[in-house]
C-alpha cells in the first residue's frame, strides 16, 4: 500500500499526463492512459473510451489548464479517485473554463489506469 503522499503523487502524475495528452494532442499517451472500459461523464452526456480519444483526431484539444483544490482518496486495493478544479482553455476558445472533476484510477502491475472520470 502506498503512502498517503506517495498515492497523492502517484494519481496527481496520472491525472496529469491525461491533461497533457489534450494539449499536445497525444492520442497515443491519452489511450495508455484510459481503461479499455473508460467510462467519461459529462454535461452533454457519457463518452466511452472511443469518444475521449476521437477529440483528439484534430490535434491538440486544449491549449491550457491548471488544476486546484486536489484532492486523492483510496477507494480500496487498487483504486483511487482524485478531484479537483481546473480552470482550462479549450483550442479557438478566448474565454477559459472552469470544471471540477473527479477521476477514478485502477492499479494494474506497476501503473495505473483511468476508469472513470
Amino acid at each position: 500500500m502506498l503512502s498517503d503522499k506517495k498515492l497523492h503523487d502517484a494519481i496527481l502524475a496520472c491525472e496529469t499526463q491525461v491533461w497533457k495528452a489534450l494539449v499536445s494532442g497525444d492520442r497515443d499517451a491519452d489511450d495508455a492512459a484510459l481503461h479499455s472500459t473508460f467510462l467519461g461523464v459529462y454535461p452533454d452526456g457519457f463518452a466511452p473510451k472511443a469518444d475521449h480519444l476521437a477529440q483528439l483526431d484534430a490535434g491538440p484539444s486544449v491549449l491550457s489548464y491548471r488544476l486546484s483544490h486536489i484532492h486523492v482518496h483510496p477507494l480500496g486495493a487498487g483504486h483511487a479517485m482524485i478531484s479537483y478544479r481546473t480552470q482550462f482553455r479549450r483550442i479557438a476558445r478566448s474565454q477559459d473554463e472552469t470544471m471540477y472533476v473527479s477521476s477514478i484510477w485502477q492499479r494494474n502491475g506497476s501503473g495505473w489506469t483511468n476508469i472513470f472520470s
